[in-house]
């Protein structure tokens, strides 16, 4: 995503100089690292949160902390004291879930006005317990006395609401502001509002219980007298428009029972994953509890956010991306993209939003600043992949569940998406789908790569659009396949044939186009004057996916994907380090990204390369054990892996990301050769391979049409055995190796 990624991203470049600047600028300020941070996040719905490990929210320059709502900052400062003085940090830990931040902490040793030692540290102990329900934050805190005798504690709890809109907390700067109106204080209770410029009253209520002794515009304070051992508690609610009208402390209870039901609820869905290695188990947990963080219940069903902090919203590219990676686990969270995708479907031009008809959405947002056209992300279409993968995920959907009746009404949709790759994606009538922007607002690059330096020659030039991308050819290939399929199922046989005609012939001028024997490898791209980047990237790797890459390419291919200049022990770099614009530590020049990783694997395994697929599982596996709470971040540097050592970071990641909480499940999925046959009711292993890391594998409850199986998968000398420990309804399981 984002930054400029798939979320997007407004590229790394330049910071911008004013409200003006075009949206090639926008950028992910880089003056405070996420990482350095290891911030806490918490979402729920159209509602996150970024805290330390204190739980505070420090504000500043360069700080993303605090708690949004639909692209708005509704609390931009929280700090809880003791007597004034910041406690120290015990232990900071989400459950294993991601329903509730626990903070806990003690005094420091506090001082009276002469210096003199009043309470010594550590003999008070407060445990900070948070989540997020329906656009409200809830928090307890338990003030504990472990002193041998009474106490009076003071609690201070500092608070502001800047009410920035994500843009200007990502660095873009505007001309005018709304303005903030007039706090209201009650006993109990503060409202801090803002009026803005498109006319919409944003408001904070922040709720105490008990009521604070003194309770300002920018502050609480409690005084809390403890006798030994004895405990008190604090509860505070921080509700974004609008406030519950039942008592803070029922409705904590009432809201955490609730938050806690509905994780496990969406989390059931998904197929159980137990294997021999308890560090990958903690990993796959925390990928699982991550990518059902991230979903988002719409009207159409569930659909993954792409990332916190810059990209808690839909993305059409990421949760396309996200929904194949957990398709075989859950593919309820693949209909429901599938359908809230086509629901905000393009209809009719608008070069302000890059829209045309039958084109995939990429961005929606819901701020200030898009409300009144500052940034086009209202709802932005400037994505040249997003309506093949559409069309792609549709057809792997009905492999997977034989679903005719969703297909049946999504098929206007996929007729016109083809539609619009056949009429307004090819936009010089060669064959190919390429992308260029339709005002200056627009963005540059409208791949997954679009960062403003992302497309270049072999010299370094940056390649002149309209820009034909590897990646994307291998995505209509496989739309016209996908379409083909679907085509067949609905009943309509001369239209399938018509299809996979389309995608031949794109087979066979891709080849010839986009393969250079030189590089040994596919293009990146080709310019607008049709002269090809040629410069070894990733995005070869994604013909291999779809099956456009001819046979014999393939070995080649996967030769050069797993050579020292793109392999870095952690993973495939985005380019090879030979190249002339190659920074390991650029966001899509030479860096490392989980999911781009991920659907290279899948298309190595694809061409029978399950060994290569297994090694970038391996280097991926390893670098999530160096960090924090085992979560594979939107990408990292791609620095030569070196033994003793981790990786190294990418200053401002997004951790969590959906699609790269993914990767671990579609690369489990790539190596066992795991595949549905709805039809005849199998569940399929074809040539089953473990990475080193893993003995056995488990998986329980894999569902298809109504039925079940739980499946343990063990190494036995160079070969994988399947075992079929348990079945409900008729499905039944084949191997092949």
């Amino acid at each position: 995503m984002h930054g400029t990624t798939s979320a997007e991203a407004v590229a790394h470049a330049p910071a911008p100089t004013g409200p003006g600047t075009p949206l090639a600028q926008f950028f992910i300020p880089a003056a405070a690292s996420l990482q350095e941070r290891r911030p806490r996040t918490l979402k729920h719905g159209d509602t996150f949160a970024v805290f330390d490990h204190n739980g505070d929210a420090l504000s500043g320059p360069g700080s993303p902390e605090g708690l949004y709502h639909r692209d708005t900052r509704y609390l931009s400062h929280l700090y809880l004291t003791i007597a004034g003085q910041r406690p120290m940090l015990l232990s900071s830990t989400l459950r294993d879930d991601n329903a509730t931040l626990t903070c806990d902490l003690t005094n420091p040793d506090l001082f009276d006005a002469e210096g003199r030692l009043v309470l010594e540290h550590d003999l008070l102990h407060l445990r900070r317990s948070r989540f997020l329900w329906n656009g409200t934050c809830h928090e307890r805190i338990a003030i504990r006395n472990f002193d041998d005798r009474s106490r009076r504690v003071r609690i201070d709890i500092a608070f502001a609401a800047d009410f920035a809109d994500l843009f200007e907390v990502r660095g873009t700067q505007r001309a005018r502001r709304g303005t903030l109106q007039k706090p209201e204080i009650t006993a109990d209770q503060v409202k801090l509002a803002y009026l803005g410029l498109d006319g919409r009253r944003r408001q904070t209520t922040l709720r105490f219980d008990p009521a604070p002794q003194e309770l300002m515009t920018e502050r609480a304070t409690f005084v809390v007298d403890l006798a030994p051992r004895e405990a008190s508690t604090l509860v505070l609610e921080i509700a974004c428009d609008g406030a519950s009208e039942r008592p803070v402390r029922p409705a904590f209870l009432r809201a955490m029972r609730d938050a806690r039901r509905a994780l496990r609820s969406s989390a059931s869905r998904a197929t159980a994953i137990i294997t021999s290695n308890d560090i990958f188990n903690e990993a796959v947990r925390r990928s699982v509890s991550d990518l059902y963080m991230l979903v988002t219940d719409m009207p159409e069903g569930p659909y993954p956010y792409a990332g916190i902090p810059w990209f808690s919203t839909v993305f059409g590219r990421d949760a396309l991306i996200t929904a194949l990676e957990t398709l075989w686990l859950d593919p309820a969270i693949a209909r429901g993209v599938l359908l809230h995708l086509a629901a905000n479907q393009a209809t009719e031009f608008d070069p302000e939003a890059d829209a045309e008809p039958g084109k995939i959405l990429h961005e929606v947002r819901h701020g200030e600043m898009a409300e009144l056209r500052e940034v086009p992300f209202r709802r932005y279409y400037g994505s040249v992949d997003s309506t093949p993968l559409f069309i792609m995920l549709a057809g792997a959907y009905l492999e997977r569940t034989g679903d005719l009746v969703t297909l049946r009404r999504l098929w206007p949709n996929i007729e016109a998406a083809l539609g619009w790759i056949e009429n307004h994606g090819d936009r010089d009538g060669d064959g190919f789908v390429e992308y260029g922007r339709q005002t200056v607002e627009g963005l540059i690059n409208q791949g997954w790569k679009d960062s403003h330096d992302s497309v270049f020659h072999a010299d370094g030039t940056l390649g002149r659009g309209p820009i034909a991308l590897a990646e994307v050819q291998a995505y209509a290939y496989g739309a016209w396949r996908a379409a083909a399929h679907v085509a067949r199922a609905l009943g309509h046989p001369e239209r399938a044939t018509g299809f996979d005609r389309r995608a031949e012939a794109l087979r066979a001028a891709f080849d010839a186009a986009f393969f250079d024997a030189a590089l040994g490898t596919y293009v990146l791209a080709l310019d607008g004057e049709k002269r090809p980047c040629r410069i070894r990237s990733s995005n070869a790797g994604h013909a291999l996916l779809t099956g456009i890459g001819l046979p014999d390419r393939a070995a080649s291919v996967a030769s050069t994907l797993m050579g020292p200049t793109l392999f870095c022990g952690w993973g495939l770099r985005t380019i090879a380090s030979s190249e002339a614009r190659y920074n390991p530590m650029s966001y899509h020049n030479g860096s490392v990204w989980p999911h781009d990783n991920a659907l290279i694997a899948a298309g190595l395994a694809r061409y029978g390369f399950k060994r290569e697929a297994a090694r970038i599982f391996e280097g991926l596996f390893a670098a999530s054990t160096y960090i924090d709470l085992r979560r594979l971040p939107e990408l990292f540097c791609g620095f030569a892996r070196q033994q003793t050592r981790g990786p190294t970071f990418y200053p401002v990641a997004c951790m969590p990301q959906a699609w790269a909480a993914a990767a671990p499940l579609y690369m489990l999925q790539a190596c066992l050769g795991l595949g549905f046959d709805p039809e005849r009711l199998h569940v399929t292993f074809d040539e089953p391979t473990l990475p080193d890391f893993l003995g056995e594998v488990t998986l329980r409850d894999l569902r298809l049409d109504g039925g079940a199986v739980d499946v343990a998968l063990r190494r036995s000398g160079g070969k994988v055995v399947v075992d079929v420990l348990d079945r409900r309804g008729p499905l039944r399981v084949l191997t092949t190796s």
